[in-house]
């Protein structure tokens, strides 16, 4: 489960935060079809030149979560993004650790809420470029209060990753009410919502944790906005 990007409070270097237009003339995209940029918190790419590492704060942490995260990681450099799995680091969970680390840990409901996690890029980076970010897992999933199915912590594990990352959620008011609810986002002609719709998007079954071709689509945007600035 999942909540916005402002849940988590990270004490970092501020910025400023790019409006939409202001990315539009800069030569950036922050959305298209099924996909968002984190621009609430400032960041419109992610680097195509430096290498993301994914570190935990315990080595139990790593053992449990590491594995959801190997397709992902294939996925991710087939469009370009560097990203590899690392080993420990402890930190704090309330701010940001070195730039181009991800650093995933274990909280009790993160955000108050039973059943939900939280991911979010370190916010307002110079010139929109993501830097790395804090993934929170609910540890309900593994003590016994909150039951969630199998296809559902996969997807979550990586939608987390991909928060950290730069994206955030995609959906819309598709239906014309005035409001882009829960699970209201663009499906493939299989149905499939993107990974990153909230609050549970992504494959079921065997494909659980991969992105969809719209989360690709938006790591590749992201990618492209750093090349056409010039910065990474």
């Amino acid at each position: 489960m999942r909540r916005p990007l402002t849940a988590i409070a990270l004490a970092v270097a501020t910025a400023t935060v790019l409006t939409t237009s202001q990315a539009g003339a800069a030569g950036v995209r922050t959305e298209g079809e099924g996909w968002k940029a984190a621009e609430i918190v400032g960041i419109t790419s992610v680097s195509p030149v430096r290498t993301y590492t994914v570190t935990f704060r315990t080595e139990a942490i790593r053992e449990r979560y590491a594995p959801y995260l190997g397709t992902a990681v294939r996925q991710l450099a087939a469009v370009g993004l560097r990203l590899r799995i690392g080993g420990v680091e402890p930190g704090d969970p309330r701010r940001c650790g070195p730039a181009y680390h991800i650093q995933f840990t274990e909280m009790y409901r993160p955000t108050g809420t039973p059943g939900w996690s939280q991911g979010a890029p370190c916010p307002h980076q110079p010139r929109g470029l993501g830097r790395g970010g804090l993934v929170a897992i609910d540890s309900e999933y593994f003590d016994g209060t909150y039951h969630i199915e199998p296809h559902v912590l996969a997807n979550t594990v990586t939608h987390e990753l991909l928060h950290a990352l730069g994206l955030d959620h995609p959906n819309r008011d598709l239906d014309g009410d005035g409001t882009a609810a829960a699970y209201e986002c663009v499906t493939t002609s299989a149905g499939v919502r993107p990974l990153m719709c909230s609050p549970n998007g992504g494959y079921r079954a065997a494909e659980a944790g991969r992105l969809t071709p719209f989360d690709l689509a938006g790591v590749e945007a992201l990618l492209a906005n750093a090349r056409t600035r010039g910065i990474g």
